[in-house]
Parts: structure tokens; C-alpha cells; sequence
């Protein structure tokens, strides 16, 4: 029996080195079928073929300004039926929507919520990825606040060159001359959403799409905005960045969705707290600033049971979140105000909400 059992150990031993060696011996020929299948895979992809028609979010960029491991800066990505539109423009976004599988070559413009630096430093990256991918053959149409004209052209001039390299590389046929860069549209500022001009109705060329700039409060920025999408009986709410907003509570009336900003100020405060204890005065300084004028989660949570909406998103995280664990300190008393689900946004989530229905999926695009 002992013989027996010895042989056994004998062949597994064997086998199991075999199996190594073998291994070793075929590892460029298996790194290179992983490869292969990784390329067909992901390599070209337009996520928007598997989807239903209908509303769907991207989220290419859940963070803020401070440097944050899963959140990139603020960016939201939408696809309406067979159109997609593109909501700030913070870093890291360009690699995001590409690994989601963004559809850029049905991109209808760009618009930005407000021209802090971190909602437009991925700007230029963005403008070239459009132009590229895009197929573009005229500059990308981007809207946002007065001063968005002189914003976009300095981004013209900085990538001017770049754009030179690219169609002298490329050719006129992959990089026309005439596509590059983007042209900046200032919005009509809305007064009040309660009255007839409460929102700017922004032109789209898309049937059965309502898209609205609502005014929002994040004084001194001025004038800062959010958005609601309506398309085929779905809608979503995108806030930038605010403090609480009677305007934006209206303006989300029985939406979907909301995408709301969500800063915790004890968070941030014990940041300050740190930054003094270390003498760095100046940036304790600046965060004692930031909380007055941002929406804590617990003011984002009375917006959303307010409004009647579906489902709330937190986006805009402020502080980052690098572990799950911080995500309970950070709701605080979210979920006794609002009974409906609640998520802290991330880098990659996608939902999709279906023309028709009233579901709201959520899925991973990275």
C-alpha cells in the first residue's frame, strides 16, 4: 500500500513539473494569444453597440482636485440613443472613456459645468482624441460659462503645434488641419428654474432629446452650471459643483438620476487640522475655504428625497476615499434622508438606464 501511495506522489510530482516546464517553454507563444485575444477584445471597442437605446452614463472621472487612486478628475460621459455627449473635462479622462469603449466618433459637443482647473486641465487631451478618433472635420463644439471662449483658444494655441506634427505625420486624410482644436460657446444664463427662463435650452441635433443648463450656486465661480438630459421618458441630472441649489432641487424634479457632488467638510477640516500641525498655513487655509461652497453628502441626500428621484450618484469626492471602510464616515446620515439608493461614484462605472423602463443598471467599463 506504501508502494502504491509513493508511486502516486511519483507521477503527480512529475506531472506537476512537466506542466512547468512545459509551461516555460510555451509562455512567449501563451503571452502572446493572451495578447491576441486581449487586442480583438478591447482594441476599437464602442461600447455603445451593446447597448439598449436609452440613456447611459459613463463615468470617466468621479474625483475632484486632490490626487485620488480611483477617481480621476470629474467627467461624465453620456450616450443618448445614437449621439454621445461629454460633461467636463477633468485629467485622466481621455484614458478612462477609451478603456470604457467611448463612442468619439459620435460625439456631439463638450460641454463644462464651471472653469475651475480641475474640471478642464484633460481639456486639450480630450480636443485631440476627438479629432483623432473622432473623425472630426470641424473644431469640437464646446459649451460652458462666460470665459469659455478664452479658455478653449488658449488650449487651441498650446496644442497648435502638436496638431501640425499629427497631420504632417498622419496626413490630412486621418488628422485634417481643419478638425483640430475645439470652438468655444458661451451659455445663455438662466435665472430661475421656477419661471420661463429657468434653464438655457441647449441645440441639440438629436430627436427626442431635451438637454437644459440650469444655474447653480458656487460663488465666486460665477456663473457655474449644471445639466438634465430628458431622452424617451429618462433623465438624468448632472449638478457640478454647487452648494445646496434651490434652482438645481427644482431642476431635478422626479429625475432618474441625479449626479450630484458630495464633499465631507469634518473630512476636510481634519485635513486643515493636519496641514496647520505641520505649519503649512497656507494649505490649511485652503481648506477651511472649500466646504462653503460644496454640498455635503447629507445635503446632497435631502436633494435627491426632495426631488423624487430615482437613484443618487455622489460624484465629485471630496476627500478621496482610498478604502470602502471610509465610505460609511463619509455618508454620514445620507441614507436615514433618502430612502433610494444611494452610490459613491468611481472611475469606470457605467449606468445604463433603458428607453421604456424604469431599471437602472450598473455595470464596470475597466
Amino acid at each position: 500500500m506504501g508502494n502504491i501511495i509513493k508511486k502516486r506522489v511519483l507521477i503527480l510530482v512529475i506531472t506537476a513539473v512537466s506542466l512547468l516546464i512545459t509551461a516555460q517553454l510555451l509562455k512567449p507563444q501563451i503571452s502572446s494569444y493572451i495578447f491576441s485575444r486581449a487586442l480583438e477584445q478591447n482594441l476599437g471597442r464602442d461600447i455603445s453597440s451593446d447597448l439598449p437605446d436609452g440613456l447611459h452614463v459613463l463615468i470617466c472621472g468621479a474625483g475632484g482636485p486632490l490626487p485620488d487612486m480611483l477617481r480621476s478628475g470629474p467627467c461624465t460621459g453620456i450616450i443618448a440613443g445614437d449621439k454621445s455627449y461629454i460633461f467636463d473635462a477633468g485629467s485622466g479622462n481621455v484614458r478612462n472613456l477609451v478603456l470604457m469603449g467611448f463612442p468619439f466618433h459620435k460625439l456631439e459637443a463638450i460641454y463644462l459645468t464651471h472653469l475651475h482647473s480641475d474640471h478642464i486641465d484633460g481639456l486639450g487631451q480630450l480636443m485631440i482624441q476627438t479629432w483623432i478618433a473622432g473623425q472630426r472635420k470641424t473644431p469640437v463644439k464646446i459649451y460652458g460659462p462666460k470665459g469659455v471662449t478664452k479658455v478653449v483658444n488658449g488650449f487651441n494655441t498650446a496644442y497648435e503645434i502638436d496638431a501640425g506634427f499629427r497631420t504632417a505625420h498622419h496626413g490630412e486624410g486621418i488628422a485634417p488641419p481643419e478638425g483640430a482644436g475645439g470652438i468655444g460657446i458661451p451659455i445663455a444664463i438662466p435665472i430661475k428654474y421656477s419661471d420661463s427662463s429657468a434653464t438655457s435650452l441647449l441645440p441639440v441635433s438629436q430627436a427626442n432629446l431635451s438637454l437644459k443648463a440650469i444655474l447653480v450656486s458656487h460663488e465666486p465661480v460665477e456663473p457655474a452650471f449644471g445639466f438634465r438630459l430628458d431622452y424617451k421618458n429618462r433623465s438624468v441630472v448632472i449638478s457640478g459643483d454647487t452648494k445646496f441649489d434651490d434652482n438645481l432641487l427644482a431642476a431635478s424634479q422626479n429625475a432618474d438620476l441625479l449626479i450630484h457632488e458630495a464633499l465631507d467638510p469634518e473630512m476636510i477640516l481634519q485635513m486643515a487640522d493636519v496641514m496647520e500641525a505641520k505649519e503649512q498655513n497656507h494649505l490649511a487655509k485652503v481648506f477651511r475655504d472649500v466646504p462653503d461652497y460644496h454640498t455635503t453628502p447629507e445635503e446632497t441626500a435631502h436633494i435627491a428625497a426632495k426631488a423624487n428621484v430615482g437613484e443618487l450618484l455622489m460624484h465629485h469626492i471630496v476627500p478621496p476615499l482610498p478604502i470602502n471602510l471610509l465610505e460609511t464616515i463619509f455618508l454620514g446620515e445620507a441614507k436615514k434622508i433618502y430612502d433610494g439608493k444611494i452610490t459613491i461614484a468611481k472611475d469606470g462605472m457605467i449606468l445604463s438606464l433603458p428607453a421604456g423602463t424604469d431599471i437602472i443598471s450598473h455595470s464596470s467599463g475597466l
